[in-house]
């Protein structure tokens, strides 16, 4: 059994089925000359999932994510947005744990620090933004539960100055215009993110907390997108 999404044309259906993994996923944007650039890297082509594709930086959820206490709490709206049909039972822990999962794999993966000016203090998440939500659907080697948060880049301490060695998970980190981005080889679902935030930087801001949030998954065979709001 194939699947009708286009990024996932000819996939067959594993014997086992895979649970979703949560995830989280960081779209920095940098305005702070010229044209909007947003940072991308490309993942190592030895991935099982994506290999070779650029992509924002972020990753799986860890249990220590929601173990973290935050110096400044996420924006209401935002932290409503993430309860909205939360898999399991809904807890305003793990909805933080996201947003430290994206701001702990921006560390990670682009030696980046977004709301602290040092490793070891507490995070202010008050600068982020969810902006979409997407399950992978099932045939995948990996399925994951990701939420797409936007920021600016402001919110970096270190923006001139990343801590990365080029041998992490992303390769080749960039801060890129949409013009620049459009050459590259994307996810569709990458495409999809930047094509529904290219109206707010058109207009020379960004998503605010209470903007609706696409909501992609699949339901029996067919891809189909829901609204969250707060």
């Amino acid at each position: 059994m194939s699947y009708d999404h286009p990024e996932f044309a000819g996939s067959q259906l594993h014997t086992r089925l895979l649970r979703p993994k949560d995830s989280a996923t960081l779209i920095l944007v940098r305005r702070d000359r010229g044209s909007p650039r947003i940072l991308m890297g490309q993942r190592a082509g030895g991935h099982a999932f994506m290999p070779n594709k650029y992509v924002f930086p972020g990753g799986r959820l860890d249990r220590a994510d929601c173990r973290v206490k935050p110096g400044k709490d996420l924006h209401p709206a935002t932290l409503a947005k993430l309860l909205h049909r939360m898999r399991g039972k809904p807890t305003e822990t793990r909805a933080r744990g996201l947003a430290l999962a994206a701001i702990r794999e921006t560390w990670e993966e682009a030696g980046l620090l977004f709301g602290r000016t040092r490793l070891e203090d507490a995070p202010d998440l008050s600068g982020l933004t969810l902006f979409m939500r997407a399950i992978t659907p099932p045939g995948r080697s990996r399925r994951y539960d990701s939420r797409f948060f936007v920021a600016d880049a402001g919110n970096l301490s270190n923006l001139d100055q990343p801590q990365h060695d080029g041998g992490g998970e992303l390769l080749t980190l960039a801060w890129l215009t949409l013009d620049e981005i459009a050459s590259l080889d994307l996810p569709l679902i990458t495409i999809d993110a930047l094509r529904r935030l290219k109206p707010f930087l058109d207009a020379g801001r960004l998503p605010g907390p209470d903007c609706p949030a696409s909501f992609q998954y699949h339901r029996g065979r067919t891809w189909v997108e829901d609204e969250i709001t707060a």
